[in-house]
């Protein structure tokens, strides 16, 4: 197993450059900059923007750029932030605190309530609660997420409530935590999930169903069952089992999600993440906080697929990576 990930850390070496360098050029090849914009405002001089593009390197040759820009990289160091001005790590780890939280436990409330209602729906697929199940699928692949958002604002707002939006009241975001202020939170908290969850919990549960009507129709199966094996046995033991192995592999694409995933809902409920700070930056050329986030995504990537194959490994003995 050890040799397996020793392995893939070497793949993910050449990789990760060949990666960085697709980032860099493209960030290169966008017409104009941010510093090229600050000429549009008549308080800053040309004078005053050669100053900083000499003082950050920016004047040297594309090549040197990068390799400065990799090592400093390397080294923990994502460069500056000309919007913000501020280094860029810092701006990231104030919002990769609530970005982790609200994407855990969006991915563990999805599989939570998708694995069952997957088993049940394949299990009852002609059954009233199967079919309802199977509708409210069909409307969670259908609806974007912001759309999804706002008709859940508009419901709470229609009902009198004012829980919408961000996750907190205002009197309680800059307040020290106590009790009042966790429940606040959670009066928030069930609108993100609900809105964030939706999509995936309708993919996984689909696909969960798919699996499971494959995997019953599968001879060992029946070769259980013929053995006089109780249901519950054969259905958990055997066929479970067998079905979520295709689940636990695509699982490693969650993590880039960290970064990427529902950027407009997130914009539309003001979630404090960093796909709305992603957005933002592509808008305003801010070229190191784009280039650090998408760098952080494919490191998120590649440790996340070597993670579902770790964990492929643990559930399936059939699978050995020796």
């Amino acid at each position: 197993m050890w040799n397996f990930v020793f392995r893939r850390f070497l793949v993910a070496i050449p990789t990760l450059l060949l990666i960085s360098v697709l980032i860099f050029g493209v960030i290169q090849l966008q017409p104009g900059g941010f510093l090229e914009n600050m000429l549009d405002d008549p308080r800053v001089s040309r004078e005053t923007v050669e100053t900083i593009r000499k003082q950050y390197g920016l004047d040297q040759p594309v090549w040197v750029q990068y390799l400065n820009w990799l090592e400093r990289f390397a080294q923990g160091d994502f460069g500056y932030s000309f919007l913000n001005n501020r280094p860029v790590a810092g701006l990231i780890w104030e919002r990769l605190g609530w970005t982790v939280f609200l994407a855990l436990l969006t991915i563990l409330t999805t599989w939570v309530v998708a694995i069952p209602l997957g088993i049940y729906t394949a299990l009852r697929r002609h059954g009233l609660g199967a079919t309802v199940a199977n509708l409210i699928g069909y409307f969670g692949l259908a609806t974007p997420d912001f759309l999804v958002a706002l008709l859940l604002i508009f419901a709470v707002l229609s009902s009198g409530g004012t829980n919408v939006g961000g996750l907190f009241s205002p009197q309680y975001i800059d307040a020290p935590w106590s009790w009042e202020k966790f429940k606040d939170m959670l009066a928030h908290l069930w609108i993100p999930l609900i809105v964030i969850g939706l999509d995936g919990t309708a993919s996984i549960m689909r696909q969960m169903r798919a699996n499971m009507l494959d995997v019953l129709t599968q001879d060992y199966i029946r070769t259980a069952r013929s053995k006089g094996l109780a249901e519950r046995v054969v259905l958990w033991k055997h066929a479970v089992r067998n079905a979520i192995n295709p689940l636990i592999s695509i699982a490693g694409l969650s993590l880039p999600n960290l970064i990427s995933s529902t950027i407009i809902a997130s914009i539309v409920l003001n979630l404090p993440t960093i796909g709305p700070f992603l957005y933002q930056s592509l808008l305003d050329k801010d070229q190191y906080v784009v280039m650090a986030l998408l760098m952080l995504s494919a490191i998120l990537l590649m440790i996340g697929n070597l993670l579902a194959d770790l964990a492929l490994a643990w559930a399936d003995p059939r699978i050995r990576y020796e």
